[in-house]
């Protein structure tokens, strides 16, 4: 009887022993900074092309750092430049036209300023002519009116020189009605030229348009890398025909890293966009990566399974987002870390 008291004596004891400690872990808890754990995450850019062609070169392997601007993928674009020349070819034409369109409007411009001139010119002579005319045809009148001892010759010449003038006059308004016809169809011509060449500036833009965009189709031949990253994966093989948009590699960007951890809802108001965070990584345990609290959530939800926190899993909790600089790529995609909030940081 004595030793069934002591067995259940020394299980309360155990039993007592194990609530204290556990209510101590759990003040200690409640204690402590808040955090969670989390999960690294690096930039990821996917690398794709707008146009459907062939993978020709492949010059940077999986795992390998690049830099921005470096050459990760070339494509085939034989169709691409090919439709590129062409395009150029068609803008060469259309500006040709239109330089041709621009001085034609021009020389009908000057046949016109020519014509109006002549005209003025025809029109001043015959204004100068039609008082000769008149003082001509006076003095063969006067001639004719005369006894028939004045000179016949005289008079001949006088009607003769009359006429003369008469037909100059004429002449001269012929050619300044002349003039006129022709200005007339100067500025049908300059008109047209006129259109002709509206016409031929449009196409220069439509074909200019074309040129650019195959110039832009020419340069998705040769995919390069937007920012400093690792190349992660190259999905595509050298000879393997790419649909248009899809990835043809798939870089991450490791200079800064994010993880996200759930806080629950009585801790939520330690955490604010700005505030320090401590990071530490299982890989380095006695390292810690300085971070800041990127964002907070404003929307609740159920704590994931796959994270662990200090309180019960059938909380609601908020995802808390810190950045972690990382220069030296220690922190890398996938690597389980805990991050704490430093009170009063």
């Amino acid at each position: 009887m004595r030793r069934i008291a002591v067995v259940v004596a020394a299980v309360v004891v155990v039993l007592v022993a194990l609530l204290v400690v556990r209510l101590r872990i759990q003040s200690a808890e409640l204690h402590a900074p808040p955090g969670g754990s989390g999960e690294i995450e690096g930039t990821n850019v996917d690398l794709s092309a707008r146009i459907t062609a062939r993978v020709a070169e492949l010059p940077v392997k999986k795992g390998s750092s690049v830099k921005a601007g470096a050459v990760v993928v070339r494509l085939d674009c034989s169709d691409q430049l090919a439709a590129l020349s062409e395009a150029e070819a068609r803008l060469a034409a259309a500006r040709a036209q239109a330089a041709a369109a621009v001085a034609s409007v021009e020389a009908a411009r000057r046949t016109q300023e020519a014509a109006l001139a002549s005209r003025s010119a025809a029109r001043a002579q015959a204004d100068a002519l039609v008082p000769q005319r008149d003082a001509a045809l006076r003095q063969a009148k006067r001639f004719e009116a005369l006894p028939e001892d004045v000179s016949v010759s005289n008079r001949d010449q006088t009607r003769a020189s009359a006429e003369a003038l008469a037909r100059q006059v004429e002449a001269a308004d012929a050619q300044a009605k002349a003039s006129v016809e022709q200005a007339h169809a100067a500025e049908v011509a300059i008109a047209a030229s006129r259109a002709q060449a509206a016409a031929a500036e449009a196409n220069v833009k439509a074909a200019d348009d074309a040129a650019r965009r195959s110039r832009l189709l020419a340069e998705e031949c040769v995919l390069v890398a937007p920012r400093d990253a690792m190349l992660d994966d190259l999905p595509r093989e050298v000879g393997e025909l790419v649909p248009a948009g899809a990835p043809v590699a798939k870089l991450v960007d490791l200079a800064e890293v994010k993880a996200t951890f759930y806080l629950p809802n009585a801790e939520v108001a330690a955490a604010r966009p700005g505030q320090r965070a401590v990071v530490v990584a299982d890989a380095y345990p006695g390292r810690k990566f300085e971070g800041v609290v990127a964002t907070v959530s404003v929307k609740a939800e159920f704590t994931p399974r796959n994270i662990q926190t200090r309180t019960d899993r059938d909380r609601l909790v908020y995802p808390v987002e810190v950045r972690v600089k990382n220069p030296d790529g220690a922190l890398r995609p996938g690597m389980p870390v805990q991050v704490t909030l430093p009170r009063g940081g």
